[in-house]
């Protein structure tokens, strides 16, 4: 098709495996985090029961894009051992510091998400995928309860070097997954 001055520019197509591979490794990496807060924290701490129900949460997430994954033979990112470690290590570390600073490593992994979460929102909007729409909001209200409660705890300011590093960590974790 020959285009002509004044036409409008093609619809820039969504990439929906990318999405996939990024969400999937995005919440294996916050299941990762839980598990290292809790195994530093103690299933009998103060917050123990809350984070269990966000890991819980986390859970069911990933569990929903392992099977998307699955049905759509979307390939994992290779950097899948590199999230199962730093994860963990993240939250096993925030943990050492102290409940406050695991509070405030999740609002901190949370906002990028809710950001990450509600710009796929935006872009499936035209109706392209709607099973991954659906997903991608259902689990972004969990992502925002997450960043309430931890908020609660930790202050949203709470630890902010901490948090400008984790939030930058995020973003930089994000770019990768689409990719490789």
């Amino acid at each position: 098709m020959r285009h002509l001055p004044g036409d409008r520019p093609a619809a820039k197509s969504v990439d929906t495996a990318s999405m996939i591979r990024v969400n999937q490794a995005g919440e294996y990496g916050a299941a990762r985090i839980y598990a290292g807060q809790l195994a530093v924290m103690g299933r009998r701490s103060r917050m123990a029961s809350e984070i269990a129900h966000m890991a819980a949460q986390e859970q069911r997430h990933l569990d929903g894009f392992d099977r998307l994954m699955t049905q759509r033979r979307v390939r994992p990112t290779v950097f899948s051992p590199l999230w199962h470690i730093a994860g963990y290590a993240l939250g096993a570390a925030t943990a050492l510091i102290g409940p406050k600073a695991a509070m405030a490593a999740t609002v901190a992994v949370e906002t990028v998400i809710d950001e990450h979460y509600g710009a796929q929102e935006t872009a499936l909007a035209d109706g392209s995928d709607p099973e991954l729409l659906g997903m991608v909001a259902d689990y972004r209200s969990d992502e925002a309860e997450h960043r309430e409660t931890a908020t609660g705890h930790a202050g949203e300011n709470g630890f902010p070097v901490m948090q400008a590093v984790i939030r930058a960590g995020c973003r930089i974790a994000i770019r990768v997954a689409e990719r490789v």
